[in-house]
């Protein structure tokens, strides 16, 4: 139930109702951790009763907010909250000082304070991003106990530690309905995440609608792409949930889309064609005709009026500069203006193009390749090279984001993502001044083997991760604890409708035709996409080939076979309990008996063919993680021809078999090689 009051109502001291529940408390179990918070005993219990009443300043944002977390409070309980009765008591007093930006702007005010004691919550901010924020701790703080849901007491003062927190998501390659769109910006706010970075061009298409160049959309989007009115509908969709929109056009390169209509923008002759395929590729806008940029200045003046935000994305990187090479006229234009190299003439193409964002009311932002000798002060460098190219960028004065380490689409594990720090390495060393222009990073999620179906999976829980890298003080670093959080709010976060769990299993049942999934279950469990970029070199792949594999399925990190590393961990450095050595056990002898069960069923489905290999290959790799756990406990030493024929095979099992990694070879692997050779 949502209530308005008319008059703030006094805040009722917290140490009434509850006192510190001292240094022992363990991290509150919430993504990001907050910058401040003091646990109490006892907590707030919720059932139907439960009522907010906001006070001090309102606008209908607030009360759109204030339904939402009514919404996902009663998915997680099952309580059904009545939004409109105006009976009862609110429990849930919301009081916002004034109100934020129109629209909403960098480095806003996103502060709040959140107490919670066992008769009432109040949460207070300046201004409603701080509302939406502390909502999002409110919920993820929830859990069932014996006494029914409950909150526990707390006191949380909190504010972000970079002002930018984004996630790009490219639906160039593979383009992404609206539905997809919504549901990741609900998990955004859910992680408190403020930069939707939509990367809406590239070779495989132009997704945006534009009236005065219709031929973008019409021949070079394969017919999808969004209307400007669903682009105004994401865009206050967004606000709503306090997350800024910030679009990306492509160019110099990754521009073959807008060729296909618009040949004329190119360096060499058409015709051009909507790539199909991933990588760089040659085609790039000719820097040196009038016409390229005043096509450029209308189009980016008809989009800078649909993006109400401050800053336009330009692209800018992998430009490989053949075309310029081969372009006669190009190289004449090059050696009239003393212009030494491609470098050199993408710097020349970069400032025209700043000047026209900046005509338009726009800061322009790129990523590395835009910075070059002369590039604007106020252009904001995107970095996908690295941290020390982010600090070099801050000592000339520009300001930047993080992108690398990020990269969520190369399906690295969560730890490798939480570990790079926007002022981390060398922008550690620069001095406050120099940091203050590091503003924070983003997530990318490039599409080249992304469905709707799948795209999820391949975002969350892993983004969560980025979003307390960017959130939570610097000093929260405890990998083992993130973990443990990561599980709840990955859970939590399907309250929100997100896909990222039940996607995979609904694509086993398509593999096994509707047949049970369980043997399929366990093999899927414990193997892990390829890593990186290299996927496209082990088979072939366009925008037409179905992602409807195991390989697309699975989670980018396997939780099981992460938990059994750490067990090895333990056997291995001789610390392992009892039920360690018994989950380890239990887990290898479930893995070698999965195969005969798994054989019959992977040969009845076209679809799962190739991981007939992988699955025996997985048998045998259990069979010698079970041998080693009986010669371990024993302390005796393996026959030496064993030893060195299986670890042979442990080595051979840790490469790809049907585009996918045996996580757990690497862990046998060890077990053996703890194993102790005779003399």
């Amino acid at each position: 139930m949502i209530v308005t009051a008319a008059h703030p109502q006094a805040v009722p001291d917290a140490s009434a109702h509850a006192e510190p529940a001292g240094p022992a408390a363990k991290p509150l179990q919430i993504m990001p951790l907050p910058s401040h918070a003091e646990q109490q005993q006892g907590s707030f219990g919720i059932d139907g009763n439960f009522a907010i009443a906001f006070e001090g300043y309102n606008e209908p944002r607030l009360a759109r907010a204030g339904e939402r977390m009514l919404t996902v409070l009663a998915r997680e309980t099952g309580i059904p909250l009545d939004r409109h009765s105006s009976a009862g008591k609110p429990s849930f007093f919301i009081h916002t000082t004034g109100p934020s930006e129109h629209v909403q702007r960098l480095g806003e005010d996103e502060s709040y304070r959140l107490e919670i004691t066992a008769a009432a919550v109040h949460l207070t901010a300046p201004n409603p991003l701080g509302i939406l924020h502390g909502m999002q701790t409110f919920l993820q703080l929830g859990t069932i106990s014996p006494q029914g849901f409950t909150v526990p007491a707390v006191i949380v003062d909190d504010h972000p530690r970079f002002p930018w927190r984004g996630l790009m998501i490219d639906v160039s390659r593979h383009f992404q309905p609206i539905e997809v769109i919504k549901r990741n910006l609900d998990g955004m706010e859910a992680v408190k995440l403020n930069v939707f970075h939509w990367h809406l061009s590239d070779n495989q298409g132009f997704r945006v609608e534009s009236p005065k160049y219709p031929g973008l959309q019409q021949k070079g989007s394969a017919g999808l792409y969004y209307s400007q009115a669903e682009v105004r509908e994401v865009i206050a969709y967004a606000r709503d949930r306090g997350i800024r929109v910030v679009p990306e056009f492509d160019m110099p390169g990754h521009a073959t889309a807008w060729f296909v209509a618009y040949p004329e923008l190119a360096s060499a002759s058409g015709p051009y064609a909507i790539e199909t395929r991933w990588g760089v590729f040659d085609p790039a806008m000719d820097p040196t005709r009038q016409a390229t940029y005043t096509f450029i200045d209308s189009l980016i003046g008809e989009m800078a009026a649909l993006f109400p935000d401050a800053y336009f994305h330009i692209g800018g990187d992998e430009c490989n500069g053949k075309q310029w090479d081969a372009s006669p006229a190009i190289q004449s234009f090059m050696h009239e203006h003393a212009i030494a190299n491609n470098a050199a003439l993408q710097a020349y193409f970069t400032r025209r193009v700043q000047q026209i964002v900046a005509r338009h009311g726009k800061t322009m932002e790129g990523w590395d390749e835009v910075l070059n000798p002369g590039t604007p002060q106020d252009v904001v460098i995107q970095s996908w090279r690295g941290a020390q190219s982010l600090a070099d960028a801050a000592r000339g004065g520009y300001r930047g984001l993080l992108s690398a380490g990020y990269y969520i689409d190369l399906g690295l594990p969560a730890a490798d993502h939480y570990a790079p720090d926007p002022l981390g390495g060398d922008a550690a060393r620069l001095t406050p001044e120099q940091q203050a222009r590091i503003l924070g990073g983003e997530a990318t999620m490039w599409s080249e083997f992304t469905t709707p179906e799948n795209i999820d999976s391949r975002i969350w829980p892993r983004t969560a991760a980025i979003a307390e890298r960017l959130w939570s003080p610097q000093s929260v670093t405890d990998v083992q604890s993130m973990y443990d959080r990561l599980a709840v709010v990955s859970h939590k976060l399907e309250y929100y409708g997100l896909q990222h769990r039940t996607s995979y299993t609904a694509m086993l049942g398509r593999m096994t035709g509707g047949a049970d999934i369980t043997a399929l279950r366990v093999l899927g469990d414990v193997v892990e996409p390829v890593k990186g970029y290299t996927r496209g070199s082990l088979k072939n792949y366009d925008s037409a080939t179905p992602l409807n594999r195991l390989v697309d399925a699975v989670p980018p990190e396997s939780d099981v076979a992460r938990r059994f590393r750490i067990l090895v961990d333990h056997i291995t450095a001789g610390s392992a309990t009892a039920e360690e050595w018994r989950q380890a056990r239990e887990w290898l002898t479930l893995w070698h008996d999965n195969d005969p069960e798994l054989q019959p069923q992977l040969a009845q489905s076209e679809l799962t063919q190739e991981l007939i290999p992988l699955s025996a290959s997985l048998s045998r790799v259990a069979a010698d993680g079970l041998t080693a756990l009986d010669l371990l406990a024993a302390r005796k030493s393996p026959a030496p021809e064993w030893q060195r024929s299986e670890l042979s095979f442990l080595k051979a099992s840790e490469a790809p078999q049907g585009v996918l990694l045996n996580m757990i070879a690497p862990s046998v692997h060890r077990l053996l090689d703890k194993l102790q050779q005779p003399g």
